[in-house]
């Protein structure tokens, strides 16, 4: 029993149906047993709810409950219907630091036409606004213990190194920091980025925040073994966190040693930036460095800890604040209320300035038609409220992006979830090889599969209804605003997610009985996810293709596969051509627009471990060319088809295809 309300820490998802694919919500009932609904029934009824000193902060089992459907309709200036508020009227502002991170705006080349600023590590320019604006940890020690009443504690990096090495870097994120290549020339380059000797203008710090994991709250959290070494302003005003991780013990560090080891390292460095390239939002990877000490560490929980090689990853983001990074302080009681609305007006200031700036646009309300008593949303009254719109709408969109690339985070707990809606903390990640919605990277959510792939769409939900409720305990949006929220993310999900399916199979418009289909035939013969559709581009869009050679551009996905299957197969495809047929794109075009949106190369977990392995012998090239690689997902790169083939049988044993949290 915590505070008022029980949570159940086993909750039980439904059997996952490969034939109701593309994906529904779950509702959490008082018994604590999750139902699947679709999205239809997103509308949400909310009760406001006391919080008690250290109450957590999650959703009562009837706020996700409705029994009554509920649509909204968007009643602007000339009865226009917007799909989100923020694309509706109100325009980014010029210079905005804290906008969209997509492939545009996260990693943009500047104007080639201007000259580019190359900068030495000892001429970047500094700004601490988190530290400067936000209230502070008085003590800068780095003892284990709560934190209350601050947002950060300063404290420095204190791991011990021997020689350390500079492993792997990325050129681009380099740019976006105005960071002259040659720096990583520098002999004491590793010594600043391991955190040995600090870096000239910088102010080292590490975050408070809370969360749930795995559905319960886990009171203070913390970086535990991050430390930001400050925040950067480049020439074009866009702000970036540097963060190093590994980098020593903080307050937040419990019981651990805050170090990291070359292998999640290595994982982490190469995702972030692979995931940049396929134009999903993601926290970037300045370099990462072997520090020359060993670490010890228990993989796979077992009692037999092993030493590894201890590494150090340089973090960057515009901001590394997460739903946790609020919950926190509203589990505290009304002392630390506050303390979210100060954080709160902090991150719109900062990252989403142009809802400071809504109310010199025209009026965007949203009403609720269809309950009794209809209430209207104005979201220029109250910016909380179009901010937290913006949040769920910023995380819906990035799991889309998930679904569509077939990637799992493996650990969505709400303090591994950014409001700027990036992907954050790669620990066990995977992207599916076999098509499996159920799958999970993490050994440690095997019981319950809680953040399997099929149930990422659903734990966004239930983390933005964590967000939600803490804006609500700290009286900044309404039970009705909250719901609005909630809304939007179903919307957003299923518009982008319908839209993501349409392109990848190169189709005129949605057709769910067809990817649906398609999702369970992939299911049932584990059809490799990335592959099939790369080939399924070389499909022609001709009905009169003999029955014995519709299968021929997919050969290489459908691997034996008996004659009922081949039939399966065949009455699919048969429907995809006619579909394909009566959109009059020709054959050529059409492939083209299809692999621009079907990566080829995708970074699989057993590629990862032979960087992984190449690196602990001292050879930096696997991981450096697996980097390129990367970069460019839906090229066809001649000569790197081996980075494109099926995983091998080695690459499904314990500590490759799956990892524990510790990873």
């Amino acid at each position: 029993m915590l505070g008022p309300f029980s949570f159940s820490p086993s909750l039980r998802f439904s059997k996952v149906s490969t034939a109701f694919l593309p994906f529904s919500f779950f509702t959490i009932s008082s018994s604590s047993r999750i139902t699947r609904r679709p999205f239809s029934t997103l509308c949400r009824k909310a009760h406001s709810f006391p919080y008690v000193h250290r109450q957590p902060p999650f959703f009562p089992a009837d706020l996700l409950r409705s029994s009554t459907p509920t649509h909204r309709t968007v009643a602007c200036k000339g009865g226009e219907r917007f799909s989100s508020f923020v694309s509706a009227d109100i325009p980014p502002k010029e210079g905005n630091s804290g906008m969209e991170t997509s492939t545009a705006d996260n990693g943009r080349d500047p104007d080639l036409s201007e000259e580019r600023i190359r900068l030495k590590l000892e001429d970047l320019s500094w700004d601490h606004s988190f530290v400067r604006e936000l209230p502070g940890d008085p003590r800068t020690d780095a003892i284990p213990r709560e934190v209350v009443h601050a947002c950060y504690t300063k404290v420095s990096p204190s791991v011990e190194v021997e020689k350390p090495e500079l492993v792997v870097w990325s050129e681009s994120v380099a740019e976006l920091l105005e960071l002259d290549p040659k720096e990583f020339e520098r002999p004491d380059f590793p010594l600043l980025f391991s955190g040995a000797i600090p870096l000239v203008g910088g102010l080292p710090y590490a975050q408070c925040y809370g969360g749930h994991q795995f559905g319960m709250w886990a009171g203070q959290l913390g970086d535990g073994r991050a430390i930001t070494l400050g925040e950067l302003l480049n020439s074009r005003g866009e702000r970036w966190e540097l963060q190093l991780k590994g980098a020593g013990k903080t307050p937040y560090s419990r019981f651990a040693d805050g170090l990291a080891v070359l292998r999640s390292s290595i994982r982490e460095f190469l995702c972030s930036e692979a995931m940049h390239s396929l134009g999903i939002p993601t926290t970037r990877a300045l370099c990462l460095v072997i520090t020359g000490k060993d670490v010890t560490r228990d993989m796979f929980y077992d009692g037999n800890p092993k030493e590894e090689p201890g590494a150090i990853v340089c973090r960057v983001a515009q901001s590394f604040l997460r739903f946790g990074s609020y919950q926190i302080h509203a589990s505290r009681g009304k002392e630390d209320l506050d303390i979210v609305r100060v954080l709160a007006d902090y991150t719109i200031r900062n990252h989403f300035p142009h809802i400071e700036n809504m109310r010199k646009s025209e009026s965007l309300s949203f009403k609720a038609e269809g309950q009794e008593g209809s209430s209207t949303v104005d979201l220029t009254s109250n910016k909380y409220a179009a901010w937290s719109v913006e949040v769920a709408e910023r995380t819906a969109s990035l799991i889309a992006k998930w679904q569509g690339v077939g990637f799992t985070h493996g650990v969505l707990n709400t303090d591994n979830m950014s409001v700027l809606g990036l992907t954050i903390d790669y620990g066990p990640f995977g992207f599916l090889d076999a098509f499996d919605p159920s799958y999970t990277p993490n050994t440690t959510d095997l019981p319950g599969r809680r953040y399997c792939f099929a149930n990422q769409p659903d734990i966004g939900l239930w983390n933005v209804a964590q967000f939600a409720t803490t804006l609500s305990a700290a009286e900044l949006i309404s039970k009705e605003e909250s719901n609005y929220a909630m809304e939007r993310y179903g919307t957003k999900f299923m518009d982008e997610y319908q839209s993501i399916m349409t392109k990848k199979l190169g189709l005129p418009k949605y057709n769910k009985q067809l990817i649906s289909k398609l999702l369970n035939n992939m299911a049932v013969d584990k059809v490799d996810y990335t592959n099939f559709f790369r080939l399924l581009s070389n499909v022609k869009a001709d009905p009169s293709i003999s029955e014995d050679e519709l299968l021929v551009p997919l050969k290489a996905v459908l691997l034996d596969i008996g004659k009922e299957r081949k039939e399966a197969w065949i009455s699919w495809l048969q429907t995809y051509i006619q579909e394909l047929a009566s959109s009059g794109v020709i054959d050529e075009q059409r492939k083209a627009s299809m692999d621009s949106v079907n990566p080829k190369f995708i970074l699989r977990n057993y590629l990862c471990q032979s960087a992984i392995d190449a690196t602990e012998q001292g050879d930096y090239g696997e991981v450096r060319k697996l980097l390129k690689v990367m970069e460019r997902p839906y090229d066809e790169q001649p000569g790197m088809e081996k980075y494109a083939r099926l995983p091998p049988a080695w690459a499904y044993r314990p500590g490759v295809c799956m990892l524990s949290c510790s990873s």
